[in-house]
Order: structure tokens, then sequence, then C-alpha cells
């Protein structure tokens, strides 16, 4: 175990040095460091085996979506967003949706032995995007502004609004509520209202004891950063230990305690954002040795052929008629349409699935894995020659 983790550190540290010159090279964090889990897991030198000390991974996924979830809440300037809301608000209140209904049909015609509610999850599970395997489009100051804020509040959003999609479905396929015992729709409203509850409560009272802190001058150099990963944790772990939804109480959490705090968090946020990186590229080594090769065997044409449609037809189609009327040229609703990379939120969405025991989870599983895996190389090889593209045509 301790070889592992010193060769993991060992990594953290050489990318940590040469990152920038990784990312000019049109490549990613995540691409690399799923290149090393391959490279040296079950489906390469066979050095590792991570099951044996980090079970299925879910622990680790969960806590780096909560993470996520809370500071991309609390980045978001929501009095920018009602200013500049047609990209973003289009996308996410009609691109989302759509993207959804579109991802359900199709499962429904590629897997006749869905049901209504298995293809529904699928498709909420491949909605939700991931701007962090498309970090060269939204830190490239080429691209028009707005395309790029658009993308990050979509991206920061959406998997926080799927949340309570995937939970009705799940709670419907499980069968109490279609029976008219109404049992699983209570539960639903019960973690939804759980975390909603948790969420409020513990963001408004953290903003507030942070303030007395401060003005007190009680706050440390050091600790001082501390408190928003831990505020974010605490708020997923009470919801989660109440039997409520640990990531819908992250993602309220974020936007109450920045609109609590009532000042700019970004300096608060960055620590949170760099212990989520780390957490993130642990979560993608294991996506690459335990994931990947636990899905391989269930994938065939099938599975393949709605991968490919999720990261092109599913996800590009409903995007670009929710942006008709914006005044965009086709190339800009083309470019938000393509950069919809699926990420940590649909192998967190997965876990779930795979813990509720649908009949069909299998399947749904190794599609979402599937699609992550290409969805993690193309946009990553793609986001930053498109970018420049992009930023020189508008720029000429």
């Amino acid at each position: 175990m301790y070889f592992a983790l010193a060769c993991f550190a060992a990594l953290l540290l050489v990318y940590s040095l040469i990152s920038e010159k990784v990312e000019r090279l049109s490549l990613s964090g995540p691409i690399v460091f799923v290149a090393v889990g391959v490279a040296l897991g079950p489906l390469g030198l066979e050095w590792f085996n991570p099951s044996v000390n980090f079970g299925n991974g879910k622990l680790l996924i969960d806590l780096t979506l909560a993470l996520f979830l809370f500071v991309d809440a609390a980045s978001a300037n929501l009095s920018v967003l009602r200013k500049n809301w047609r990209i973003p608000g289009r996308m996410l209140l009609l691109g989302l949706p759509l993207t959804m209904l579109l991802g359900a049909i199709l499962a429904m015609m590629l897997f006749p032995e869905f049901s209504v509610y298995e293809a529904a999850i699928l498709g909420v599970m491949l909605a939700a995007t991931d701007a962090a395997l498309g970090k060269a489009v939204v830190t490239n100051q080429g691209v028009p502004a707005h395309l790029r804020e658009g993308l990050s509040a979509e991206s920061g959003l959406n998997d926080g609004l799927a949340v309570p999609f995937l939970l009705l479905f799940i709670a419907l396929e499980q069968g109490s509520a279609v029976r008219g015992e109404g049992v699983a729709l209570e539960l639903l409203a019960e973690e939804v209202g759980i975390g909603l509850a948790v969420g409020v409560v513990l963001s408004l009272i953290a903003a507030k004891v942070v303030r007395l802190a401060r003005e007190a001058d009680w706050l440390g150099h050091v600790w001082k950063r501390m408190s928003v990963p831990a505020l974010a944790i605490l708020i997923f772990a009470v919801a989660q230990g109440l039997h409520g939804s640990g990531y819908i109480a992250a993602f309220v959490g974020g936007l109450c305690f920045r609109a609590a705090m009532k000042e700019d968090v970004h300096a608060m946020l960055l620590p949170a954002e760099g212990a989520g990186e780390v957490l993130a590229m642990t979560a993608w080594v294991l996506f690459a040795m335990m994931l990947l090769p636990a899905a391989l065997p269930h994938v065939g044409w099938s599975e393949v052929i709605y991968a490919v449609l999720s990261l092109t037809v599913i996800r590009m189609m409903p995007i670009i008629l929710s942006l008709t009327g914006t005044g965009e040229p086709m190339a800009n609703k083309a470019f938000l349409a393509w950069f919809g990379p699926r990420g940590l939120a649909s192998l967190a969405f997965a876990t779930i699935v795979w813990s509720e025991q649908i009949p069909e989870a299998g399947t749904v599983v190794a599609v979402t894995i599937l699609t992550v895996g290409i969805s993690l190389v193309v946009h990553g090889v793609t986001a930053r020659p498109f970018a420049s593209r992009l930023a020189g045509r508008v720029n000429s």
C-alpha cells in the first residue's frame, strides 16, 4: 500500500512541475493520470490492484464531487448570471432537459431490455458535464468571455440540477411508487428535503461564524484556508448521515454560503479547489485501474454506439436548439454544444445506481464508464486547438 502511495505522490509531484507544459501539448491532467493508471493497472503491467485497499472507490468519488459541487456553486456569480443569463440559462433550462429526454429515447431504442425509468436514468447520468476536462476552453482568454462564462456556469450548475431527476427515476424504477404505495417517492422527498435543509442551515451558520471569527481576529492564517473544504465535506457527510442527498446539500450549501458571505469568496475557495484537484486525479487513476477493467467485458456495439451518440447527437442537438434565437453564429453554438465533456459527476451517479441494485445497472454503469473514457480523450485533446481556432476566427 505504501509503495502505491509513494508512486502516486511522486506522480503528483512530477505532474505539478510540468503541468503547464503538458497542457500546451493539448493534453490534460485527467488524460495523464488515466494513462498512467492504465499502464500500471490490470490493463497494463498489473503492478497495482487498488481494489484491495480502496474498495469500489465510491467514497473518494463522493468526496471529490461534493467539493466540486460546493466550489462550483459558491463560485457562481448570480448577479452576473442574471445580467448574462441568455446562454447559460438556455443551456440549463432548455438544453439540459432536452438532453435527458433525447438520451432516454435513444437508450430505449438501443437497449430494448431497459425499462422507461432505466433509460431515463442513463439519460440523466450522462447529461451532466465536467468543465475540468475542457479547462483549456474556459481559461483561454481568446475565446469570447460570454462563451467561457456560459460553459463555466453550465458545467458548474448542471450536475447539481441533475441530482433530483436521478433520484426520482431511481425511486420510480425501484417500483414502490408505480405500485401505488408511494414509499419510493416519499423517500425521494425526504432525501431531497433533508439535503436542502442541511445545505441551507449549515452554510448559513458557517458563513455567520466565519464572519464573526474574522472580525474577532480569531482566524489563523493557515487554518482559515481549511474552512471551505471542511464545510463542504461537513455538509455532505451530515446530509448523507441523515439519509439525505449529500450532493444536493453540497450544491445548495455552496450557493447559500456565497450569498451569506456577501463578498467575493474566490480566495477562500482556492484551497478547496486544490484539494478537489488532488482527489480528482486520484479518482482518475482509480478509474483507469478499477472501473475501466470492470466495464470492458460488458461493452458491445450497442454500448459503443450509445457512447458516441451521447457525446455528439444527444448533447449537441439539444444545446444548439436551446440557443436558437440568441443571435449566436452557428460556429459558436456548435462550439458550446461540443464542449460537454463527461466526468466525475457521471461516475458518481454510476456509483449511486450500482449501489441501488437497479436490474440493468451493469449495462447502465458500463455505458457510463465507456462514455466518460471516450470523452476524457476526445474533449481533452480537442479543447486547446478548438479554442484557439475559435479565438482566431473571432479576432480576425
